[in-house]
């Protein structure tokens, strides 16, 4: 790199090949130590079965047992209904309050943004707290609420067909906020020519919507679509918080049945095989939305 300075004296250049790669260095290394080496060593670790201090290669048998439990199996249902139902959600909800206030008074917009922001900012940890106090079913405000209404004995963390659609909602009312701001960026900076445009050929505000604002928005809904997929498939917290995986498993998802087995159940093995798995569906499921984002480029 050639970078010329100039003083007094008149002009002198200073060659430095190397100043850039001095930037980039401490960024390489640190993703070779926390995401390369642990992502190989786990690949390796999924091939081995640990017994005390000692491990022992054991092929593809960690995989094999995985998909002859029931549990896991289960795990697989739920993570993927978790990450479709969550997906879908924050698209289509943030997409409708978008398209309907991104031609509103400014203060208007704010308000909107700093509201639906507001649970994105408060730590997942905390969330969960607060949710589980108002689900608790003896003294939770939902219960009492509930009650009131004649609706009594209502467990809504206990119900085995009703808990993952709780842990949903509880994460998409976490999650939907980031979507929402960077929805109204995109829709807040597309020229007012296209509408004006669309305003002389008659176009109704709903076609203005269909035809302009989602369509320009297609970017930022693939990348809120590949982000949230990687994002939701590592959620641990609200299940460890909300139900720790139950009742009778209902609840448990890849990522929780991969803590159990690493901290729990002392099968590393286990829960590296369930890591390498899970890469895979994050790599599957991203590949295709990378190479459409790729050609709106």
């Amino acid at each position: 790199m050639r970078i010329k300075t100039k003083n007094t004296s008149g002009s002198r250049s200073i060659d430095n090949p190397l100043s850039g790669y001095a930037f980039i260095i401490p960024q390489v290394l640190l993703m070779v130590v926390f995401i390369i080496y642990p992502v190989i060593k786990g690949f390796k670790m999924s091939f081995f079965a640990t017994y005390g201090m000692d491990s022992y290669f054991v092929g593809f048998d960690n995989f094999k047992t995985l998909f002859s439990d029931p549990i896991f199996l289960k795990s697989i249902v739920n993570t993927l209904l978790f990450v479709v139902a969550i997906v879908i959600l924050t698209i289509v909800f943030a997409l409708f309050v978008s398209t309907t206030v991104y031609d509103k008074n400014p203060k208007y917009i704010s308000f909107i943004r700093a509201s639906y922001y507001l649970p994105v900012m408060v730590s997942m940890v905390v969330m969960s707290i607060i949710w589980n106090f108002l689900l608790t079913p003896t003294s939770g405000l939902i219960s009492y609420l509930m009650g009131n209404m004649g609706i009594h004995n209502v467990n809504l963390l206990g119900s085995p067909n009703i808990v993952m659609w709780v842990i949903i909602f509880v994460t998409f009312v976490g999650n939907v906020g980031q979507a929402i701001i960077l929805y109204l960026a995109d829709m807040i900076g597309i020229p007012e020519d296209y509408f004006e445009a669309a305003q002389l050929d008659g176009a109704s505000r709903w076609e203005r919507i269909r035809y302009i604002l989602i369509p320009l928005s297609k970017p930022t809904t693939i990348y809120l679509v590949v982000i949230n997929f990687i994002a939701v498939l590592k959620i641990f917290v609200v299940i460890q918080l909300l139900t720790g995986g139950g009742p009778n498993n209902a609840s448990v998802t890849m990522m929780y049945y991969l803590y159990q087995n690493a901290f729990v159940y002392n099968h590393t093995g286990i829960a590296a095989a369930i890591g390498v798995l899970m890469f895979i569906i994050a790599l599957v499921l991203s590949i295709p939305q990378m190479k459409s984002f790729l050609k709106t480029k």
